[in-house]
């Protein structure tokens, strides 16, 4: 909602500055110069992209039009108290103790008490193939950490690719908003010999085309884009605490050790306290 509540900012400035001005409407409201500038930025959009990129765009451009933020601090907190349950039943019964709970977590007692996490499909994942590589190889910790990292690093530019997508379109839009304007003055241009009011009227209307490509990009897109860019970062941030965690339990540390490992990565603003983490963790047990 923040995200629409800005836009309608953007909007009411821009058009409610107009009106106090006295502007005329009329002149600006150019449906024929929409058709040019929005329908050539979406064909190139087309063009430049591949099918799930495009997809990529406009759930993204959803997502970030209704959506604060992907992650609460509640999804911080949940996902490190399962983390420490998995901890601690490896400790207790050993690794393979686990081997049901990653390969059937509906089932499991664990995962099933996080609902969020378990239809989480993109952390589930990582968590069940990371403890497959566990079970089935003789993986230590460094090289372990070495994969994660590459493997998140793969899976941000994923996100990555229609948040790029998006930020050539809001460059490409004040170049095409001066194609509508040429186009315009070219029109005008073929009534030279009007009386000046028309012409200079002519004039404005193909102004409106530089005018809405300029407002597109720096007023809708380029914040949009920004937007879907945090958003990426918040799904990168997310599964580094999964990542830490896991690699220091890994490497040799007691649960609530790797697990404060990984809460002290978490962004400050939604971080849980010490103290809030380690009473959930006595209440779990």
């Amino acid at each position: 909602m923040p995200s629409i509540i800005g836009l309608l900012v953007v909007l009411i400035s821009v058009f409610g500055g107009y009106a106090l001005e006295r502007g005329n409407f009329s002149v600006i409201i150019q449906p024929v110069e929409w058709m040019i500038i929005f329908g050539a930025a979406f064909g190139a959009l087309f063009v430049a992209s591949s099918g799930p990129s495009l997809k990529g765009v406009f759930q993204g451009a959803i997502q970030a039009l209704t959506k604060p933020q992907l992650y609460t601090k509640q999804d911080f907190i949940d996902l490190l108290l399962l983390l420490n349950e998995v901890f601690r039943k490896i400790k207790k019964e050993g690794l393979i103790s686990i081997e049901q709970d990653i390969e059937n977590p509906e089932a499991s007692r664990i995962f099933s008490a996080y609902p969020k996490i378990l239809n989480h499909h993109l952390a589930l994942d990582f968590i069940k193939n990371t403890f497959r590589s566990i079970l089935t190889t003789n993986i230590t910790h460094f090289e372990l950490d070495a994969l994660l990292e590459n493997e998140i690093e793969t899976i941000y530019e994923e996100f990555k690719n229609p948040v790029e997508r998006l930020e050539k379109l809001a460059d490409s839009m004040p170049g095409l908003g001066l194609v509508a304007a040429v186009l315009g003055i070219i029109l005008t241009m073929g009534k030279i010999d009007q009386p000046p009011e028309v012409l200079g009227h002519h004039l404005s209307i193909a102004l409106a085309g530089t005018f809405f490509g300029i407002l597109t990009c720096y007023g809708i897109l380029a914040p949009l884009a920004q937007k879907m860019e945090f958003f990426c970062n918040q799904h990168k941030e997310y599964l580094n605490v999964i990542r830490i965690a896991i690699v220091h339990f890994i490497g040799g540390g007691a649960p609530q050790i790797a697990v404060e490992f990984a809460r002290r990565t978490i962004p400050p603003p939604i971080r849980p306290s010490f103290e809030e983490l380690e009473n959930l963790i006595k209440r779990k047990k």
